[in-house]
């Protein structure tokens, strides 16, 4: 079984320069790292140890690493940033909808890099610990399956809750709707993602006090939807 490394970083880039700058930045802040230069080297360090997260380069050679995200992402939850030096929106939404947490665009600021991997630690690690979720007058519990806003208890069907629990426990974090649908509902197959539409519109409904002019579940135009505290 693997074990798992805490605060080590495995950067997966086949230019070694880029390697040496983000892992000093990153042995600087007091994270250890990994290094790999291809695909497989990076699916081979994860069969051994599993890294508090991956930054990975998309444009791999071999093995790009779009299919290298999704290998990991089908086999374990640890976060992914990819390196991108594409800024065209359908690679982002491909980034997306294969589980990556972030992406940053080359060229880029190491320490940018630095403070997006702290930002998806925490907000990661966060969504593993709570058992409850607060918002604001939202409040979330998992154990108990029981929404609140206020003093205003939300009646929500069994989906409704997974969904709602999914996106409260990722703020800010977009979410395509094909996302939605592997996190949520396990890609049934007799489910399309026009079932993630009807649902993300009944807890507006039931959640929100201008369901047309939503403050918390807002959609992100051409990507998908995302929760705002």
């Amino acid at each position: 079984m693997a074990t798992t490394v805490a605060d080590t970083v495995l950067v997966v880039d086949d230019e070694p320069i880029v390697r040496e700058i983000v892992c000093r930045y990153l042995v600087n802040d007091g994270f250890a790292t990994l290094e790999a230069d291809d695909g497989p080297s990076a699916l081979t360090a994860l069969g051994t140890t599993t890294p508090a997260i991956v930054v990975l380069d998309v444009m791999l050679p071999g093995l790009d690493g779009l299919e290298v995200c999704r290998r990991i992402r089908s086999q374990a939850d640890v976060p992914i940033i990819l390196l991108t030096a594409r800024s065209g929106e359908s690679d982002r939404i491909v980034g997306l909808e294969l589980g990556a947490d972030d992406y940053v665009t080359k060229p880029f600021s190491p320490r940018e890099l630095v403070a997006r991997i702290h930002a998806v630690l925490r907000r990661t690690r966060g969504a593993r610990q709570a058992d409850v979720l607060t918002h604001g007058s939202l409040t979330i519990n998992q154990t108990t399956r029981e929404v609140h806003d206020g003093d205003r208890d939300v009646a929500l069907t069994a989906r409704e809750f997974d969904l709602l629990w999914f996106m409260a426990a990722h703020p800010r974090h977009v979410f395509t709707r094909d996302q939605l649908m592997d996190r949520v509902w396990g890609h049934l197959p007799a489910v399309d993602t026009g079932t993630v539409t009807v649902h993300v519109r009944r807890l507006r409904e039931k959640l929100e006090s201008d369901p047309g002019n939503p403050a918390h579940i807002e959609t992100v135009w051409g990507v998908g939807y995302r929760f705002v505290p």
